[in-house]
C-alpha cells in the first residue's frame, strides 16, 4: 500500500504568516515606514504564492524573508527592531507546525530552525 501526501497541507499553516508579514516584511525594507501600498503590495505578493504557488515557492519566500531579517542593519527604531522579531517569530512557529504534517517540508526547513533557534545551521 502506497501512503500519498496531501498536496496542499502546507496550505493549514499559512494563516499566521499571512496575516502577520506583510506589514513586518514592509516595515523592515523600508526602514521602519511603509506605506499602505508598500504593505499592500506584499499582500498581493505572499497572496498570488498561497493562491497559485507550489509548497516550494512558499518556502522559498519565507527563506528570503528570513535572511532579509539577517541582511538589514541594525537599526535602533523600535518598529524596525519590533518587525525583525515578529518575522522570526512567525517564521520559527510555521517551520515548526510542518514537524506536524506530511512529507518533506519539514526536512527542508531544518536548517532553518536551527538558525532561528540559535543553533548551527
Amino acid at each position: 500500500m502506497v501512503l500519498r501526501v496531501a498536496p496542499h497541507s502546507w496550505l493549514s499553516v499559512t494563516p499566521e504568516p499571512e496575516r502577520e508579514l506583510p506589514e513586518a516584511l514592509a516595515t523592515l525594507r523600508h526602514d521602519g515606514d511603509p506605506s499602505a501600498l508598500d504593505v499592500q503590495r506584499e499582500r498581493a505578493r505572499i497572496e498570488a504564492l498561497i493562491l497559485h504557488g507550489r509548497q516550494r515557492d512558499w518556502l522559498a519566500y519565507l527563506t528570503r524573508a528570513l535572511d532579509e531579517t539577517e541582511r538589514t542593519r541594525p537599526s535602533n527604531n523600535p518598529g524596525v527592531v519590533r518587525a525583525r522579531a515578529i518575522v522570526r517569530e512567525v517564521i520559527a512557529n510555521h517551520h515548526n507546525l510542518l514537524l506536524g504534517l506530511p512529507g518533506r517540508a519539514a526536512e527542508r526547513t531544518a536548517d532553518e530552525r536551527r538558525r532561528l533557534n540559535g543553533g548551527p545551521a
